[in-house]
């Protein structure tokens, strides 16, 4: 079996806050413990509301930030300080927002020559056009787009350029945090579909950040469910999305739209909202909003139990005999 790209064990990230003149200083715990692995040719999700710990678990990945514990690797490499400089071209990220991740002032070709100019010195610059060009065409866009500004470009459009600029280097995973919950959805469609066909082409490994279920269940291999910073469900996107075992994953999915009209569907609807990630709760985060939680779940911390498909809970929905 081919080696995993990305292993991350007990991944964790805790920022230390000022408590201001009179308040003692705090802990914000924006990641707790998030293990996976992501393989070469494959996708994970990592999904969840807003605070949950995705976007912290993108900046540890792309090694913008340390973690605060745990461990991870890329490419067979341990992702310490020391190695960083290594491992970068490995890891690039493609941001939420095509319109804030270009630099206005650059024409395309010099923005996607930049991380060849930096972290290859050796080549010529006809070498750098050419391999921008090159991966211009790569994602549908013309010899032509390469003399103009992102000004001139639609959202698809520029997204299609942050992609090209983050596989400049020939990285062996892309992060990709909400890469088209910004665009229509007649564009979200086309640049899915450009992202799973250079995942086949350059065998890329994807860790796919999104709150949007109906986008996971098209581009996803794996799914990671996260709630207020911890992993509560982990498995195949098969199984996670036809056998639910979490409270939360089953409200989540209850949530997401069908275009169905002959399937009935109740939605769950949670009450409360989510705990700050300043609170230092005993037991499970998801107990205040769980419609299953017993006293239990108030004192202890469950943690991730199952082979392959795995759940964070001590009163889980019931697997059925066999998911398709």
């Amino acid at each position: 079996m081919t080696d995993p790209v990305v292993i991350a064990e007990a991944l964790t990230r805790h920022y230390a806050v000022g408590g201001g003149l009179f308040g003692k200083p705090q802990t914000v715990r924006a990641l707790t413990e998030a293990s996976f692995t992501v393989y070469p040719g494959k996708t994970l999700a990592v999904v969840g509301e807003s605070g949950c710990g995705k976007s912290t678990l993108a900046r540890l990945v792309t090694l913008i930030e340390e973690p605060t514990a745990g461990k991870l690797s890329i490419a067979g490499t341990p992702a310490i300080l020391r190695n960083w400089p290594a491992l970068r071209a490995s890891v690039q990220i493609v941001f939420q927002d095509p319109y804030g991740s270009l630099n206005l002032r650059h024409r395309i070709g010099a923005i996607l020559e930049e991380p060849l100019r930096i972290n290859r010195p050796q080549m010529t610059a006809a070498q750098r056009t050419d391999k921008a060009r090159e991966m211009l065409a790569l994602v549908g866009l013309r010899p032509e787009h390469y003399d103009r500004y992102p000004h001139m470009f639609s959202g698809g459009q520029r997204q299609r350029i942050a992609v090209a600029r983050a596989l400049m280097l020939e990285p062996k995973v892309l992060v990709l945090d909400e890469p088209v919950s910004a665009l229509d959805l007649s564009i979200q469609s086309q640049i899915l579909n450009l992202l799973l066909d250079l995942q086949e082409r350059m065998d890329l490994a994807y860790l796919f950040i999104s709150h949007d279920l109906s986008v996971v269940r098209h581009v996803a291999d794996d799914v990671m469910v996260m709630y207020l910073g911890r992993p509560v469900e982990t498995g195949p996107k098969a199984q996670v999305f036809a056998a639910p075992r979490h409270p939360y994953t089953k409200a989540l999915l209850s949530a997401t739209p069908n275009a169905d009209p002959t399937r009935r569907k109740d939605q769950i609807k949670l009450a409360g909202e989510l705990p700050s990630p300043l609170a230092n709760l005993p037991g499970c985060a998801f107990a205040p909003r769980c419609w299953k939680a017993q006293a239990r779940c108030r004192s202890d911390l469950p943690v991730l139990q199952g082979a392959g498909h795995a759940v964070a809970c001590f009163y889980p929905e019931e697997a059925p005999a066999a998911v398709a």
